[in-house]
């Protein structure tokens, strides 16, 4: 996700804290996005709509398009790679894509990524630069997960998180999942 002067929008995202002992240093050094305060995240819906259209009706319509749809536990132990951008895949993947095309289904003018990908591929960035910096960037998120194991997480709500055009990110409401099927942790 961008700031930098763009403007004003919203992200829905799924929070995990879980990864960042992981992550967080690498972040820090390779994605953009955590100098404006994006917390480790797996993007559900970006961009959404400016802040100002978000109200509490808009809020309602996402809830009630997610309502049908529980936590889950998700594990992230494969590194992969776009061109640019290096990654941890979630698995189950399917959770995030039904998260994301619900909430489509309900906001059809918001398409994933403005449209610009024909899927959707859940994906938690853990960086993004030159194919060098990416190799680099890959060795030590392999070491990472060889030395302390795979990052395991649960998905209880999805965050809305909002931008004021390029200046640091910030949640603006957090929509839970029930809770059926998952294991208490």
């Amino acid at each position: 996700m961008a700031g930098g002067g763009a403007a004003p929008v919203t992200a829905f995202v799924v929070v995990v804290p879980e990864a960042e002992p992981r992550v967080a240093a690498l972040r820090s050094r390779f994605d953009p996005s955590a100098a404006l305060g994006v917390p480790a995240h797996i993007t559900v819906l970006h961009p959404f709509m400016p802040p100002a259209r978000v109200t509490s009706e808009v809020l309602a319509r996402a809830a009630a398009a997610l309502r049908g749809l529980g936590a889950f536990d998700f594990v992230l132990a494969r590194v992969a790679r776009f061109p640019g951008v290096l990654y941890l895949a979630p698995e189950p993947a399917a959770p995030f894509v039904a998260l994301t095309e619900a909430l489509v289904h309900a906001f059809p003018d918001c398409p994933p990524f403005g449209g610009a990908h024909d899927r959707i591929v859940p994906h938690l960035t853990v960086g993004q630069g030159s194919d060098e910096d990416m190799d680099l960037l890959g060795n030590e998120m392999h070491s990472a997960l060889q030395r302390h194991g795979p990052v395991e997480a649960c998905c209880r709500q999805v965050t809305l998180l909002q931008n004021a055009g390029g200046q640091q990110w910030r949640e603006m409401h957090c929509l839970p999942l029930p809770a059926h099927g998952v294991a208490a942790r």
